[in-house]
């Protein structure tokens, strides 16, 4: 059954009218095509002019698929992996790309929105009310900076902290900072029983590089025995004792990797997306450091990793972070996400009696999917899972409300 679809003409005079899709779309020369079953919509551009026809012979990228799949695709929500090209495409759901790889990065941003604008609005489209508070008013969290020293070099890392009990310890995403952690310096119920502390990795955020060496003449690459370092060497200088750690992503995996290796040193670890290993090959992430793509293309990619239901006005947040970093830190951040982490001959060595371990997946992470999370504690004896609906990749910052039903129990488990 043919979906019922704008023409051509009027697909582009959405996308002409969407300041969303302008804004993404400047200087661009080129076209795009959508197959859908039978059907085609396309367009073409004129340094970023949405036009009938290309004044040059046009450069197109193009998505195809079958009508069933882009039904999926299309719906006001979309169901988990159908809510983004890129999520289809890996997960194998039947989304094809051809055209020029740069290119494509490019105008990622702008290939998105005009997708997204073929969907029916939701309220989940909409900003919603930030939680006002009156002007003046100073929130929970105290930023502060501790030198440590790593390998060698002295380290001014920045962290803030809020609450007094527990020690919890809050690790980031690859290619982010602390500030993902936000909403959970303001909850009461965590902050009464609970010292949290977010830092941000050197090279991240505040935590500016060291002095000491020429970083700028080196390749980063963030590897496991440098990562692990940070938060044993944070306890130390901060008098931690048996802290629990939680983190997300590149954190998530650290989080098992402490457990594994450093077991002594924590009371519990809280894995967000964790999984025992990540499939990848990092030759083929290169367009997400190059001279001719802007920090813009990460930004939408982690877009495509939450959840559809989450706050429009969160997911911008989100990626606004991955927007704003120094640009080789993601890709460098991969390097231990996919190449250098690996637990699947280990896990089973992981004492639970020692260090509790609990993992939380969300249902539309393509990358540290729900499988592999569950993979992993499977793995894990006396180790907890959950699949957490309606959130993505960065549920701590993507739909904090949604993230606290799952957290606070396990937090209930690690106070009691």
């Amino acid at each position: 059954m043919a979906l019922s679809l704008p023409s051509s003409k009027a697909w582009q005079a959405l996308c002409r009218d969407d300041s969303e899709f302008m804004l993404a779309a400047r200087h661009w020369h080129g076209g795009l095509r959508l197959n859908i079953g039978d059907q085609t919509l396309a367009m073409f551009l004129n340094d970023g002019v949405v036009s009938g026809a290309p004044d040059k012979p046009a450069r197109i990228i193009s998505y195809s698929g079958d009508t069933s799949v882009w039904q999926g695709l299309l719906q006001a929500v979309p169901p988990r992996f159908h809510n983004d090209l890129l999520a289809n495409l890996t997960a194998g759901l039947g989304i094809t790309r051809d055209g020029d790889s740069l290119l494509h990065a490019q105008y990622f941003a702008a290939v998105v929105r005009a997708v997204e604008l073929l969907r029916p609005p939701t309220q989940y489209d909409q900003a919603i009310p930030h939680l006002h508070k009156k002007e003046g008013v100073i929130d929970a969290p105290v930023g502060r900076y501790v030198h440590i020293e790593l390998q060698g070099h002295d380290h001014r890392i920045y962290f803030e902290e809020a609450g007094a009990g527990i020690p919890l310890l809050l690790q980031h995403t690859a290619g982010a900072h602390g500030s993902q952690w936000r909403h959970l310096f303001e909850v009461a119920e965590i902050t009464d029983r609970f010292r949290l502390i977010a830092y941000d990795l050197p090279f991240h955020g505040k935590s500016v590089p060291p002095v000491s060496r020429q970083w700028w003449q080196e390749k980063y690459d963030l590897k496991g025995e440098f990562l692990r370092s940070i938060p044993l060497k944070l306890s130390q200088a901060l008098n931690l004792n048996q802290p629990v750690f939680m983190g997300c992503s590149v954190g998530g995996l650290l989080a098992l990797d402490l457990a594994h290796k450093h077991a002594d040193s924590f009371k519990a670890v809280i894995s967000v997306e964790g999984a025992l290993n990540i499939e990848g090959a990092l030759q083929n992430l290169d367009v997400m450091w190059h001279p001719q793509v802007s920090n813009e293309y990460k930004a939408k990619l982690m877009e495509g990793l939450m959840s559809p239901t989450s706050p429009i006005a969160y997911r911008k947040e989100t990626s606004f972070v991955y927007a704003s970093g120094w640009p080789p830190a993601f890709i460098g951040d991969l390097y231990y996400y996919i190449a250098d982490y690996d637990l699947r001959g280990q896990a089973k060595e992981i004492d639970t009696n020692q260090v509790g371990v609990h993992i939380l997946s969300g249902e539309y992470d393509y990358s540290g999917t729900a499988e592999l999370g569950k993979a992993a504690s499977q793995a894990i004896t006396g180790s907890t899972w959950e699949e957490m609906k309606g959130v993505g990749h960065f549920p701590m910052s993507e739909n904090p409300e949604i993230f606290l039903t799952y957290l606070l129990p396990i937090l209930d488990r690690i106070a009691s």
